[in-house]
């Protein structure tokens, strides 16, 4: 199950993907559906106005899917994220693959490519990944960039200053373009993989590689210098020119406000790989699957950073209302008073973009707001567990902030218990449940459901 084939395949027997056969249009009409079934089933568009080529979306689109792809509980997710990434196994690369049963030039306006919201500057590739080698080769980078389609041959690649736009720096002071793999449709584990904050030098592909057990296959593209999955659907083999801009946006972005329009690159495409009877990855902006595919990296961070200092780390939660990027939800088994601030410092240091998190302790759901609510009402006093921060760098994604100089104020709540007061008082009473009211509510589970 090394492709997206197979993991549809999986997803179809486990009732979490359904097929639309009304024909739908990628203007608009596919992004409203996906809206629809936004944290709910992998959608698939069987009948696209615009053209024979079959949509898929919302693959990612819950944390249990994510985990059911790297054969993971939801609750070790995390140590798996930063095992793989700690212990890269580099793919093999061979010479064929599925993805080369086509190989012809590049015309992106036959593509399924969506138009997502009103005031979108137009079409744009959301879910591909994008792979590059530095000009001197030693190192490899891959990750996740919205594109906006200009013409047929024609992309403006949004680069914040990480490590492509490192690479393309590079490329661009020796007068030359970077070669670039455009990868669609995948298995998620790359997908998971492309988003990894590691450092530069570790190719993603590696971490991919380790989340599926060595069974990961590169091929060497056509037309550039630069790797792609064998079993992708759709490669488009490109060059970031190094003397072209053009304005690219306004894009919603993980919050779901615009972002800016500002002058990006622009990639030329040469070359067109695929496989005969391929299938269209969409992702929809500032939905659940943008906001888990961009924010798992960065939860295992904070969790990483938090056991640091504590010894012991429950669950870690970046939130669906803090867009999966700006508020975070940590459980820690605390030993000594001063434990909830010290993690929340963690938590800050780990994921720069955070604004504002809460801690916890164990007996408190992290993925549950009332719980979390609750540990606030009755385990919070504000003039002594409450932490502000000022003037420290924030998204640059946060409208509320200064978001030319990035600074924004960083606030933590310290909900954990008290420990110099019975641990008792912070208990939540519990009725007992005898194997009689059991079955009763069994059967009345049963009578719900019929």
């Amino acid at each position: 199950m090394a492709d997206l084939r197979g993991f549809l395949k999986e997803l179809e027997k486990s009732n979490e993907l359904i097929r639309v056969r009304n024909p739908v249009s990628i203007k608009f009409e596919a992004a409203a559906v996906l809206k629809k079934f936004d944290q709910g089933p992998a959608v698939l568009f069987e009948k696209i106005k615009e053209g024979a080529t079959p949509v898929v979306a919302n693959v990612c689109g819950t944390r249990e899917r994510i985990c059911k792809a790297l054969n993971v509980r939801v609750e070790a997710l995390h140590a798996k994220i930063i095992d793989a990434s700690l212990h890269p196994v580099r793919p093999k690369v061979v010479k064929d693959g599925p993805v080369k049963e086509i190989l012809e030039k590049p015309k992106l306006t036959k593509l399924p490519i969506l138009t997502h919201y009103e005031k979108d500057a137009g079409p744009y590739i959301t879910s591909a990944i994008v792979a590059a080698n530095s000009p001197d080769g030693k190192c490899e980078n891959v990750s996740i960039h919205r594109l906006l389609v200009l013409d047929d041959s024609h992309l403006a690649i949004r680069l914040v200053p990480r490590h492509l736009y490192q690479l393309h720096e590079m490329a661009k002071k020796r007068g030359k373009p970077l070669d670039v793999a455009i990868a669609i449709s995948l298995h998620p584990a790359i997908s998971l993989a492309a988003t990894s904050s590691v450092p530069m030098g570790i190719s993603e592909y590696a971490i991919a590689n380790a989340f599926m057990h060595g069974e990961l296959r590169l091929t060497r593209c056509e037309h550039v210098n630069a790797y792609a999955p064998t079993d992708a659907e759709l490669v488009l083999e490109g060059r970031i020119n190094p003397n072209r801009e053009v304005l690219e946006g306004p894009m919603p972005d993980i919050l779901g406000t615009y972002d800016i329009t500002r002058k990006q690159p622009v990639i030329d495409l040469v070359g067109v790989m695929r496989r005969r009877n391929f299938i269209y990855q969409a992702l929809l902006p500032a939905g659940q699957e943008h906001q888990l595919l961009m924010g798992l990296a960065r939860e295992a961070k904070i969790w990483d950073a938090v056991r640091h200092v504590v010894p012991v780390v429950g669950g870690v939660s970046l939130t669906s209302g803090g867009c999966g990027w700006l508020h975070a939800i940590i459980s820690i088994k605390k030993q000594s008073e001063g434990d909830g601030k010290n993690a929340l410092m963690a938590a800050f240091a780990a994921h720069p973009s955070l604004k504002h998190a809460i801690v916890v302790d164990m007996d408190i759901d992290v993925f549950n707001m009332k719980d979390v609510e609750w540990a606030i009402a009755t385990r919070f006093h504000g003039d002594e567990d409450l932490l502000v921060i000022r003037n420290v760098r924030g998204s640059s994604l946060d409208p509320s902030s200064d978001q030319e100089r990035e600074l924004t104020t960083k606030v933590g709540i310290d909900a954990t218990r008290p420990l110099h007061k019975p641990a008792e008082k912070f208990k939540r009473a519990r009725i007992p449940e005898s194997q009689n009211v059991k079955e009763v509510l069994k059967k009345l589970d049963r009578k719900l459901v019929s």
